[in-house]
């Protein structure tokens, strides 16, 4: 396909950010543009400068980032919904973030206006099934997932193709690991999961939980860290055996992984998968699917038992196989295909 000037809209970082913050697409968004980027197009960043507004990053001056309304060939949005008493308050009352604001405007702006070609990532499965943006012409949806709703396209999170090629389970396998149990990632639709999954099988292990729980008592034996900073994400599944991988019901239904899977599999560590997950089998071998809290358990007895082993690294072996669904060059691939539709489909449109 020809090079677009693509508009990028997202709240978050491109750099390690803030730690008080949540922003999962650390882990894969600067790969995702620079692959973009270095595919020929043309990137604009249109929300607010967040790596150097509030860390002070300036990311050695190599993106831009526009607060106007740039000529663009197309619109990338990373979507947005409203948060109460957050994005849904009134400009520079306090706590207030522009985010959603800001999205309106882009969308008023390029896509009803202009009919800018449009993409729509839906993250977090946000967007209203009915939502005018579905029908609306030149514009598609993404989701992050094996089975996208009716008309949506697969963009899954992606991950960097070297970083596939460079990991060595071997010497993952051989990595001292003090935690047999680790967890990184928010409460957020996730208690079910946590008290069926990760708690019961907390009780027996060292473990540590990462991330922003604010609901806890239920669970006095479980060691909460509160949130910790992005390079830390690392570091504690590198310490650690496995972690549970867990979803919103919104997810698990549909078969959307997060980037959770690939932080800790990089790092050495097993992700143990819920059986209630879609299509699961797709993400782990069998022998790291476990239908309750006691299974949780049973797997991490034998994980310790063969740690360090060739047994060990074999597992993990597989688990990096597995994360070729994600591979950064696929997602590259597929949004181009995407952008291609809608870009023919705007030019044909307007011929018309």
């Amino acid at each position: 396909m020809r090079n677009l000037t693509i508009g990028y809209s997202f709240w978050g970082f491109l750099g390690h950010g803030i730690t008080d913050t949540p922003d999962g697409g650390r882990s894969h968004r600067r790969p995702f543009i620079d692959a973009l980027r270095a595919a020929g197009h043309e990137i604009v960043f249109l929300q607010a400068n967040r790596d150097l507004l509030e860390a002070g990053d300036p990311l050695g001056g190599t993106y831009v980032f526009d607060s106007g309304l740039p000529q663009i060939d197309a619109l990338f949005l990373e979507w947005r919904w409203a948060i109460k008493g957050r994005n849904t308050t009134p400009c520079h009352a306090e706590g207030h973030t522009c985010d959603l604001h800001r999205q309106a405007e882009l969308l008023t702006q390029y896509t009803a206006r202009s009919r800018t070609p449009t993409v729509i990532w839906d993250k977090d499965r946000t967007l209203r099934p009915g939502s005018m943006w579905r029908a609306t012409p030149q514009t598609a949806v993404c989701e992050a997932a094996l089975d996208p709703s009716p008309g949506a396209h697969r963009l899954l999170f992606p991950i960097d193709d070297q970083l596939l090629e460079c990991a060595d389970p071997a010497a993952l396998a051989a990595q001292p690991r003090d935690l047999a149990l680790a967890y990184v990632g928010n409460q957020y639709d996730r208690d079910e999961h946590f008290d069926r999954y990760f708690a019961p099988a907390a009780a027996q292990v060292a473990h540590l939980v990462g991330g922003k729980w604010t609901q806890t008592s239920r669970w006095p034996h479980v060691r909460f860290l509160g949130r910790i900073p992005f390079p830390a994400v690392h570091r504690l599944y590198g310490r650690s055996l496995a972690t549970v991988l867990l979803l919103p019901e919104r997810y698990a239904a549909v078969g959307q992984m997060t980037q959770r899977i690939f932080e800790a599999v990089l790092a050495g560590c097993l992700p143990l998968a819920p059986a209630d997950i879609h299509r699961i089998e797709e993400f782990v071998p069998a022998e790291l699917i476990v239908s309750s809290g006691r299974e949780v358990a049973e797997r991490l007895t034998v994980l310790q038992e063969i740690a360090g082993s060739r047994q060990h690294a074999d597992l993990i072996r597989a688990c990096l196989d597995r994360l070729d669904l994600f591979r950064l060059s696929r997602q590259v691939d597929a949004l181009e295909g995407v952008l291609g539709t809608i870009t023919r489909d705007a030019a044909g449109q307007g011929a018309a």
